[in-house]
C-alpha cells in the first residue's frame, strides 16, 4: 500500500524540523521559506528506497545528502554533497577536487550527527553550520521538486531544487552524483 505524504508549509509545522533547519527556514526571504513544504512520515521508513517503496515519493525527485571531509596541511575541510536518490556521490572525484583534499570520505555517523546537529538519516542541507560548503549535483539543483531530509527522521521537506542550489555555500557540480551500480 501506498501512501500519500500529506505536505505543509513547514514554519506551519516547526514539530517536524530540526532546530537548525528550523532557524535556517526562518532567516529565509519569506518567498523562498514559503516553497518549502514538509510532510510527516513514518521514521522506520525514512531512508530513500524504503521511503519510495511505501509512499508516493519517486526516486527521481529525492535527493539524499552526505556530509564529507578530507584533510589538507593538517585542516580538516567538511562539505555536504547533495545527489539524486538514484544516484550516489563522487566523493573520491569530484568532490575530492572540489576540497582539494587527497583523500575525501563520509564523516563517521557520530560525528555527522554531532556537527550537524541532525538525526542520522535525517541530515539535509537546510541549516547545516556557517560557513559549510553544499556541493549540489546539477541534476537536483534542476528538479521542480526535490525531497529531502528535515533534520528529523520523522519528516521530509519538499523544495525547488533552485532554491537548493541558493542556500548559504551552495555550489552546482554537474556530475557530482553517479549512477548507483
Amino acid at each position: 500500500m501506498t501512501t500519500t505524504l500529506v505536505w505543509v508549509p513547514a514554519l506551519d509545522r516547526p514539530d517536524l524540523l530540526a532546530d537548525p533547519v528550523l532557524a535556517a527556514l526562518r532567516a529565509l526571504p519569506a518567498d523562498d521559506a514559503a516553497q518549502v513544504l514538509v510532510a510527516e512520515v513514518d521514521p522506520d521508513v525514512a531512508d530513500t528506497a524504503a521511503l519510495v517503496a511505501t509512499s508516493d515519493v519517486t526516486l527521481e525527485e529525492s535527493a539524499n545528502c552526505v556530509l564529507v571531509a578530507g584533510r589538507r596541511d593538517g585542516e580538516q575541510r567538511v562539505a555536504a554533497a547533495l545527489v539524486r536518490g538514484s544516484d550516489r556521490a563522487d566523493v573520491n572525484g569530484l568532490v575530492k577536487r572540489a576540497l582539494d583534499v587527497r583523500k575525501a570520505s563520509f564523516l563517521p555517523r557520530e560525528e555527522a550527527v554531532e556537527v550537524s546537529a541532525m538525526e542520522f538519516g535525517g541530515i539535509t542541507p537546510v541549516g547545516l553550520p556557517a560557513g559549510w560548503r553544499v556541493l549540489v549535483d546539477g541534476a537536483v539543483a534542476a528538479l521542480p521538486r526535490a525531497v529531502v531530509g528535515s533534520g528529523v527522521r520523522r519528516s521530509k521537506l519538499a523544495l525547488p531544487g533552485a532554491l537548493l542550489a541558493r542556500l548559504p555555500g551552495a555550489e552546482v557540480h554537474e556530475g557530482l552524483g553517479r549512477p548507483a551500480a
